[in-house]
Formats: C-alpha cells, sequence, structure tokens
C-alpha cells in the first residue's frame, strides 16, 4: 500500500472526500463508525492522528478551524450545534483528555472508555485528606452537582459558598471531568454548558465500564482506533493513547494483540504500520 492510498483510505472513513455530515443521523453514523474523533484539529506542534467532528461536518480538510478560531467560523457554529444534539439524545459522550480540541466517544465505545479512564466508584464521596484523588474545590463542586443535578457553572457559582472564581471553577470542573465524575449535557447561549454526574446521566455505560479489565478495555480502544485510522505507526498509537494510559501499557496491549493476530504490520510507502489483521486492501 502506497501513502497516497493510504490517505484516501482516511478520507473517505474521515467523510473529508465531499459526503459532509449534516443531519443528526449521519452525525450519528459517522461517530459509531470511527469510534472516536476530536472535535476540532490539533495544533501543528501536536502529533495527533484522529478524524475530527468538524472536518466530517465541512466534508474536507481545507482552512478547517482549530478551537482557537472556532468563533469566527461558521461551519463550526452549525457543527457544534450537531454535536449537542448527540449529547442530549446520548448517541456520544465528551471527554476532556485532548484539552480544547475536544474529544467525542461514540456511545458503543464508551463502556471501554470508562474502563480504561474512568473513576472505578462513581458514587462514593471522594474522600478528603493529603492523599485524596481530589482537590477540597472537586470534591464541594462534585457534592453540588450530585445535589442538584444538571447544572450550568453559574448556577454552581451562586451554590458554592465564598467567592469563587472562573479560573478555580474551571479546573475544579477539568478535574472531575477527567475522572469521568461528570460530563457535559448540554449547552445553551444563556448559560453555557450544563453538567451533571456521569453516573447518574448514562448509568448503564458507567456499570458496564466500571467492570471492565484495564487490558480489556484498552484492547477494545485500540482496535477501534486502528479500524478507523486503517493503518498507523506504532508512534502514532502510542502518542494518541497516552493522553489516556502511560505509553507502557499502550505497548503491552499492542504486543499482545500482535501476538494474538488481532493486529499484524504492513508496509507504507517504506515504512512499518500496524492494521487490523483482517483489513483486506484492494
Amino acid at each position: 500500500m502506497t501513502d497516497q492510498e493510504l490517505q484516501q483510505l482516511r478520507r473517505a472513513r474521515w467523510r473529508l472526500d465531499g459526503r459532509p455530515v449534516r443531519t443528526l443521523d449521519d452525525a450519528r453514523a459517522f461517530v459509531e463508525d470511527v469510534g472516536l474523533c476530536l472535535t476540532y484539529p490539533p495544533g501543528s506542534r501536536e502529533h495527533v492522528l484522529a478524524p475530527t467532528f468538524i472536518g466530517a461536518f465541512a466534508g474536507c480538510e481545507d482552512r478547517l478551524p482549530d478551537w482557537q478560531h472556532a468563533f469566527a467560523d461558521p461551519r463550526a457554529r452549525e457543527a457544534d450545534e450537531l454535536r449537542v444534539r448527540l449529547l442530549r439524545e446520548k448517541a456520544a459522550f465528551e471527554a476532556n483528555q485532548f484539552g480544547e480540541c475536544g474529544l467525542l466517544v461514540a456511545a458503543p465505545l464508551f463502556p471501554y472508555f470508562y474502563g480504561l479512564v474512568g473513576d472505578r466508584n462513581p458514587r462514593a464521596t471522594a474522600k478528603p485528606g493529603a492523599h485524596s484523588d481530589y482537590t477540597p474545590l472537586a470534591r464541594d463542586v462534585f457534592e453540588a452537582i450530585r445535589k442538584h443535578g444538571s447544572v450550568s457553572k453559574r448556577q454552581l457559582r451562586q451554590m458554592m459558598r465564598g467567592s469563587l472564581s472562573t479560573a478555580a471553577l474551571d479546573r475544579a470542573l477539568h478535574e472531575l471531568w477527567s475522572r469521568l465524575r461528570i460530563t457535559r449535557v448540554d449547552y445553551t447561549s444563556e448559560d453555557g454548558a450544563a453538567w451533571d454526574a456521569l453516573y447518574r446521566w448514562a448509568p448503564e455505560p458507567v456499570r458496564r465500564g466500571m467492570h471492565l479489565s484495564l487490558p480489556e478495555a484498552l484492547s477494545a480502544l485500540l482496535s477501534k482506533y486502528l479500524d478507523a485510522v486503517a493503518a498507523a505507526e506504532q508512534t502514532r498509537v502510542e502518542e494518541f493513547f497516552s493522553r489516556l494510559t502511560p505509553k507502557s501499557r499502550v505497548r503491552e496491549a499492542v504486543n499482545a494483540l500482535l501476538a494474538a493476530r488481532e493486529f499484524s504490520f504492513v508496509s507504507v510507502s517504506g515504512k512499518t504500520m500496524l492494521q487490523i489483521a483482517t483489513r483486506r486492501h484492494a
């Protein structure tokens, strides 16, 4: 396989070939097909190989806005409306491991994502103390969300005692979100994002994810990712998943999948890449 053939495979799979995603059904089908996608493309200095939701919405990869310039691009505003509809109907879930680029995880794949990065005891109150996994403010914010249900940042600031800065609240929300204690469930222009406890918003995916082993969850995610990118150098695979788990764990999982003949190597224009073993190229 040549590099040009690989790029053509990706363009078709990532809906960059003139077939834009426009309807909710289109968006749901796209996200389920690729499993994991960034909301916006990464910066030029970041080596992240993945499809993007804004790319699929635009139907091309020309002049796609990154998150810093999305406010000025009408395509981004329309794509965000479609993305919020996916979240509302729980066809996809958001995660923050890729920062402002955003990450969308398809509903069928989400239990595996939760099994890899989620808190194994999501209902429990985070314990205070020097060895706690959460800061005091994050614990307080979680208790407020758990008590009151879906709330906006404005409402959270009103609930919390004392003067709470926007930056401090953002850090606490990011901390809880990174462990999938909470998730964004809606967005309005008046109040911004609304947050809820993930175990209440999506109890069945969380329950399933809690009972998956780390190797099982990671193997499923690796397989879906590699299927979506068609083929990739192992370093690119490790770079993507290093946002979710240590690279050493990714290497162990890749080696196990190679040994089980789930993955195989393919030469692409002289580069050795990983692919799904059952994939057949014309």
